[in-house]
């Protein structure tokens, strides 16, 4: 496994290279909510997936993790038949896997240790107890040097990691949004004053990504050199629900900067919104992309048959059916 002496040392005292363009913060920040989610997959550890993931690429500042998206120093092996890069390891141009995005990696590292022989005594222990994780990654031959359980237990207590292997994955979105989840005892009922909100947005970066809400719908928005592919692939989704989601044709391929619902579209817009005045230039898709609503449910509620009946001036009822003349 990819490894640097001078990086042990260097986190040991606190110190960071000014060539680190991402924090230890910032980083463990943008992938714990991934971590949370393959633990609860795979029955790894969260501390010990960002652990590793920390160690491995130091930070994300590695070079394998910047040019190949691998940040645990998986290695090629006979296995593997994707892309590949080389860098200097244990010995001299070794191959490592070289991934499309930061999910991939994580989630061919949860499968490499699910899946290996050698690993399978691991989930035998509890997964809060990070220790004996460490030292058995070890004694299974994770890595070669001596120092790794210690490297991988000092990082998880300085930055406190092992609060994560207590979470869910919507107690890490509500961590993310400040909104601390309540314990509840048993025979007690709770009780819940909700206001409701229907346009109220969050966010959370499961894979460096964030999402949003509108009208209770989730959605993502378009990066340069996204594709539908890409974007399936890091959510865990199909390319067919993006397309059906968004009302767009296969042929259709992410805009940057544009909305894109990964849920179904609602029926209605979110309440306070009743009518809205079509502007010019604007289609019944832009609108429907806009409040989260399905098209055709615009078109009944409005009685009309088709897109080509929305005209720039016109009043369109968005919540209930419009009274006929």
């Amino acid at each position: 496994m990819y490894k640097s002496i001078l990086f042990f040392l260097l986190l040991f005292f606190g110190t960071i290279g000014k060539s680190q363009t991402i924090t230890p913060k910032e980083y463990i920040q943008r992938y714990k909510d991934v971590a949370i989610k393959e633990m609860e997959l795979y029955g790894i550890p969260a501390s010990i997936t960002l652990a590793q993931a920390c160690l491995e690429s130091n930070f994300g500042n590695s070079y394998l993790s910047r040019v190949a998206n691998n940040h645990f120093g998986i290695k090629c092996h006979s296995s593997w038949t994707g892309k590949k890069v080389y860098q200097d390891d244990d010995k001299k141009h070794e191959c490592f896997r070289h991934y499309s995005s930061a999910w991939q990696s994580f989630r061919d590292h949860s499968k490499f240790l699910k899946n290996g022989r050698r690993y399978q005594f691991l989930f035998n222990y509890s997964p809060t107890d990070y220790k004996k994780w460490a030292h058995g990654l070890k004694k299974a031959g994770y890595a070669t040097a001596s120092s790794y359980p210690k490297r991988l237990i000092t990082i998880i207590e300085r930055y406190k990691l092992y609060q994560y292997d207590q979470m869910t994955s919507a107690d890490a979105l509500a961590d993310n949004n400040n909104k601390p989840t309540k314990k509840v005892k048993k025979n007690h009922k709770r009780k819940t004053h909700r206001k409701r909100k229907d346009d109220e947005s969050f966010s959370f970066n499961p894979f460096g990504r964030t999402i949003n809400t509108n009208n209770r719908v989730k959605y993502i928005t378009a990066k340069k050199g996204d594709s539908f592919y890409k974007i399936a692939e890091e959510l865990e989704m199909m390319r067919w629900q993006l397309y059906k989601y968004n009302e767009l044709p296969k042929s259709a391929e992410p805009v940057p900067g544009k909305r894109y619902y990964i849920q179904p579209k609602r029926s209605r817009a979110a309440r306070g919104i009743e009518t809205y005045t079509v502007k010019q230039g604007e289609t019944l898709h832009d609108i429907a992309q806009h409040f989260a609503m399905k098209s055709r449910s615009i078109l009944r509620k409005n009685n009309l048959k088709n897109a080509n009946d929305i005209k720039p001036g016109m009043t369109l009822w968005l919540r209930r059916r419009k009274p006929r003349d």
